[in-house]
């Protein structure tokens, strides 16, 4: 497999991501999703269109090469894997441990990605809920801002990763596997109930929430 540099690397980490959360790989939704300029994504875009990574159609719209995809897969998992590591093994928490990961995973030679392997068990997700092995996500699930009033939701997956959205879920109450009914929307918010009582999602924030939910709501429309 071909070296890219590391910051082509990280784009094609998130066109992966949103692939794999089904939404269209346009260089407007990089830009959204990366906290960049549009001028500045756009420039790496033709870069990786250049080296024969991405390709895109008349509408601009994005798609892998197999060699891109292969790199996309390879930078992935090895990041996925450096977080689960950190949370299972160093005791971190799991809402801190991306940009950690972000320091390591480019620098680890294959003999230390070995090592985390073995000490990481049987996990097969990051702490975040996405597979170690990317592209084998089983269930996409609906985003949490969607889920009608009274339905049933299981987090399965959080879709932004930034440290500080994650800190926000975490202050919320949220993780994986957490497990409520949504009690309303309220003011620009998800008010979700548990036995414990209430825990208040942003509307924003809830749409970067994968859940599993009672009512069956399909996942929302592309951004």
């Amino acid at each position: 497999m071909r070296d890219v540099t590391p910051a082509e690397q990280e784009y094609l980490e998130t066109l992966l991501h949103l692939l794999e959360a089904g939404r269209p790989l346009t260089a407007a939704n990089v830009s959204r999703e990366m906290a960049l300029s549009a001028p500045t994504v756009h420039e790496m875009v033709k870069r990786l269109e250049a080296d024969d990574l991405i390709v895109r159609d008349e509408r601009k719209r994005i798609s892998f090469t197999d060699e891109g995809l292969e790199v996309a897969r390879h930078a992935a998992s090895r990041h996925r894997l450096v977080e689960r590591f950190l949370t299972d093994v160093l005791g971190i928490p799991w809402y801190e441990v991306h940009g950690e990961a972000e320091k390591i995973d480019q620098a680890m030679s294959p003999a230390v990605a070995e090592r985390m392997r073995a000490a990481i068990g049987t996990a097969t997700t990051c702490p975040h809920g996405h597979p170690i092995a990317a592209g084998n996500r089983v269930m996409c699930g609906t985003r949490l801002a969607e889920v009608p009033v009274g339905s049933r939701i299981t987090v399965l997956r959080f879709e932004n990763e930034h440290d500080d959205m994650l800190r926000g879920l975490h202050d919320a109450g949220l993780r994986l596997g957490f497990a409520a009914t949504v009690d309303r929307h309220d003011d620009g918010a998800v008010v979700l109930r548990t036995d414990e009582g209430e825990a208040r999602v942003d509307a924003d924030v809830a749409g970067t929430v994968a859940v599993w939910s009672s009512a069956g709501v399909p996942e929302g429309a592309p951004a």
